[in-house]
């Protein structure tokens, strides 16, 4: 008998199973769950395997299942006997769950905090006396959209049952931030039906929202040798080139019947490496991530993930497809985007990354039609021996972030878009800024394809402030400003390492500031 199911909505669900009978509680497969897959609108759970709290005198009255909530205002017990010889000793029963309940709650609490901004659902549950890997298996056929089992490091050796039993994909925790990944075993995909001219995205989506990308799948991203490039690519035939930009020629090809994307560099080209070498530290699931790369003689390949839906620009710029991008859809676009970025700037190990070509045509749809951030050609890697001058780069990436947003609001393309005024050309920003900061002008702003202002005018009043958040120019000549003079300090300073510090905070706030602001947090619209 597993735990009642407790997600009857079409939210997706990730499952967390951690091990209730540690001393302390340990939350590092919940926080590794929030970080790298669980989406804006998911549900969680989070179950607490009390497997052997009888102990070895086996006198209790499991097994027994809690429910539970952050607030403590619900609870669910069940009991049964079977099994399980002895009396019944109800106060030392009681004594525990109500302090695993306590523990539990406080633990939970900082996250409970960071689900609500993203709007994910979060739940707690506590079983005793099941065995870890059959409670688990239960939990997850109940709530038949699961799309990720965490499992607790101390809960392995369960990994191999319960990922036989379940229809999706399995992380092991392994360190705090580091896990084994046994994704979803993806049939061959069946005929693809034909096609008209009235298709569109919508009639390509996956039924089953447990489809991964070859990127995070068991044994990826992984070295290619020449010959096998050569087959995924036909033979570099022309039908497999799609593209030749900046030098960098880009193919289509198939790997384990699943499209990927091959980029091949000159042999000489510096960017292949600083490419490789960002992509293969960073992991995220709003990222177009590496499959692998190719590395032969004259031959230098990158190959990534495909966007089986194209970019954002090229939805905008059709109608048909730019009606379906309601308001709420940009706006979660817009915060896995804000997101992916902040990935970058601030949560990365080995330092922060630039991405310097943010824009609505290098974001592109997954097969899930996630959001994914591509095109980490001219990315920068921003060490901490480098010098000072390295660190505007990272405010580069936010002012491109809000002309992003500005794309979405007005559905047009930052890089297509043409206007004069007075006789003198006009960008986007040029033209959409000055009426996005009058609340009586951003109707003529906005994307006139999208009607429903109504019920969703939250949405768009959110991404404009965080634009102008973005874009504002004294704003940015405030920063500009203090990175000169921590350059100043430096030069009188010995020791630069705090002056770095305290820029590298500077930008911290001002992203962070400026995802607060999407999410229509009161306090950080005031301090704007």
């Amino acid at each position: 008998m597993g735990i009642m199911p407790t997600i009857s909505s079409p939210r997706e669900g990730v499952i967390v199973v951690v091990d209730a009978n540690r001393n302390k509680g340990n939350m590092e497969a919940l926080e590794w769950a929030l970080k790298y897959v669980v989406r804006p609108r998911d549900a969680i759970v989070v179950l607490g395997v009390l497997y052997d709290l009888a102990g070895k005198n086996n006198n209790s009255c499991f097994p027994l299942n809690m429910g539970i909530t952050i607030s403590g205002i619900w609870e669910r017990l069940e009991f049964s006997l079977s099994g399980h010889g002895g009396e019944v000793r109800p106060r030392q029963l009681g004594q525990e769950i109500q302090r695993k309940r306590d523990q539990y709650q406080i633990c939970i609490q900082p996250f409970y905090r960071q689900c609500r901004r993203n709007q994910v659902k979060l739940e707690v549950k506590l079983a005793a006396g099941y065995c870890p890997a059959k409670i688990t298996v239960d939990e997850a056929q109940n709530n038949t959209n699961t799309r990720w089992i965490v499992l607790d490091s101390h809960l392995k050796k369960h990994k191999d049952y319960i990922y036989e039993h379940v229809g999706c994909s399995l992380a092991i925790m392994k360190s705090k931030d580091l896990a084994t990944l046994m994704c979803l075993k993806v049939p061959p995909p069946p005929p693809p039906p034909p096609r008209n001219s009235n298709s569109s995205y919508n009639d390509e989506t996956p039924q089953t929202p447990s489809w991964q990308p070859l990127s995070w799948r068991i044994g990826f991203p992984r070295p290619f040798d020449l010959r096998e490039v050569e087959d995924i690519t036909n033979g570099f035939s022309d039908e497999s080139l799609i593209g030749e930009l900046d030098h960098v020629r880009i193919y289509l090809g198939i790997l384990q019947e699943t499209p990927v994307v091959l980029k091949s560099f000159p042999e000489n080209d510096e960017r292949y490496w600083s490419m490789l070498m960002i992509l293969s530290r960073i992991r995220h699931r709003n990222i177009m991530n590496l499959v692998g790369y190719c590395c032969n003689g004259e031959s230098r390949f990158i190959l990534t993930d495909y966007p089986c839906f194209g970019s954002v620009e090229a939805n905008l710029l059709v109608d048909e497809s730019a009606r379906k991008l309601s308001w709420k859809a940009r706006w979660h676009i817009a915060l896995e985007i804000g997101g992916s970025l902040r990935y970058l700037h601030e949560e990365c190990d080995d330092g922060p990354i630039a991405h310097l070509s943010l824009s609505s045509s290098h974001i592109v749809f997954s097969h899930s039609f996630s959001p994914m951030l591509c095109n980490f050609v001219t990315a920068k890697w921003v060490k901490d021996d480098q010098s000072l001058a390295e660190w505007p780069y990272l405010e580069e990436d936010v002012r491109d972030y809000g002309m992003f947003l500005v794309e979405l609001i007005t559905g047009k393309s930052a890089r297509l878009f043409s206007n004069e005024e007075d006789g003198h050309p006009q960008s986007l920003v040029e033209w959409a800024v000055p009426l996005l900061k009058e609340e009586s002008s951003i109707r003529q702003v906005v994307d006139p394809r999208l009607t429903n202002m109504t019920d969703d005018c939250w949405a768009v009043h959110h991404m404009a402030q965080a634009a102008l958040l973005c874009l504002n120019n004294s704003s940015k000549s405030t920063i500009t400003q203090v990175i000169h003079l921590q350059l100043l300090i430096s030069l009188n300073q010995p020791n630069t390492h705090k002056s770095k510090l305290d820029i590298h905070l500077i930008f911290i706030q001002t992203l962070g500031q400026v995802l607060a602001v999407l999410r229509g947090h009161q306090l950080a619209i005031f301090k704007c």
